[in-house]
């Protein structure tokens, strides 16, 4: 993997971003999650652990490490719950009798077409959904998670995952998965709606953020750039897909070897399902057609 940036932290080391806010990186590196996921401790006494990140006992051991012993984890919050962000918050909240707070289980927040999908059988392209994970306490868009030096604003962001939820502290905004510098985010049916994606990014993008502390990779110190950069991305692949499909039908295996063409054969399972995410997006404006069933392998058309 080609890095991006010169992003590459020690694992397991607290590293302090700013007064209140430390990051911790996951030794889970992949083609997937970049050097890792970033697990955050935010707060000088009560600690809130943003994304406790994957089960790993090394991990584990280097967020309680990180606690000084003035303060305790009042809260543990999770963004999403995929494999590389939830496991962890159930061993961490044994450890420290702290609550798990998240926008629901596995399945909340999904749209009704993804629901739809999902109930004539979609499966997942295997990006990982932690589907034992239940959090302690349901938040809310809008709610405000208080400690005792810190708030937090739930800001619903669906998409990527239909429970992922971003968190703005002032102007800061921990954006998880669904704004990251490295790369763009996966969204996969039926887990993940690029409909609802794209709303959420045009929601961010109405806010004046300093910087974002994402879910894997290195700050990003320009948010509104990266979002216009994101959206026309987006927008970008689908005017791509749609030329694609004035030249000849396709299915979104076809169609992603034809569009992303300089993508690594490792990750072209992934582009398979971004295309599909696109082609279903799409399909529902009614700007592409197909005769078969709504899945990975149905043939679409240009509609006229």
């Amino acid at each position: 993997m080609q890095a991006p940036d010169d992003f590459n932290p020690p694992p397991g080391l607290a590293v302090d971003l700013q007064p209140g806010l430390r990051r911790i990186l996951a030794p889970n590196p992949s083609p997937m999650t970049y050097r890792g996921t970033n697990t955050y401790l935010l707060g000088e006494r009560d600690l809130a652990v943003i994304d406790p990140g994957p089960l790993s006992d090394a991990h584990l051991e280097g967020i309680l490490d990180a606690v000084q012993p003035e303060q305790r984890i009042s809260h543990i919050i999770v963004t999403h719950s995929h494999l590389d962000h939830s496991p962890l918050a159930a061993p961490l909240a044994a450890r420290t009798g702290a609550p798990i707070l998240a926008f629901g289980g596995p399945q909340a927040g999904r749209s009704t077409v993804m629901a739809q999908l999902a109930r004539q059988g979609l499966a997942g392209g295997g990006e990982g959904i932690d589907t034992a994970f239940r959090p302690d306490v349901e938040v809310a868009d809008g709610e405000v998670i208080e400690g005792g030096d810190w708030q937090l604003e739930v800001i619903h962001t669906p998409g990527h995952l239909g429970n992922h939820i971003a968190l703005g502290w002032g102007d800061v905004c921990f954006t998880a998965d669904h704004v990251m510098g490295w790369a763009s985010s996966l969204v996969s049916p039926p887990n993940g709606d690029l409909t609802d994606f794209m709303q959420a990014c045009h929601r961010l993008r109405a806010r004046d953020w300093a910087v974002f502390h994402a879910g894997h990779g290195a700050e990003i110190t320009n948010p509104s750039e990266r979002l216009d950069w994101l959206i026309a991305h987006r927008l970008s692949r689908e005017a791509q897909i749609l030329a694609a499909l004035e030249e000849q039908p396709g299915n979104a295996r076809q169609l992603a070897e034809r569009v992303y063409t300089d993508t690594p054969a490792a990750l072209l399972p992934a582009a398979e399902r971004n295309v599909f995410a696109h082609l279903v997006d799409l399909y529902g404006k009614s700007q592409v057609y197909t005769s078969d069933a709504l899945s990975v392998d149905a043939m679409f058309s240009r509609s006229a």
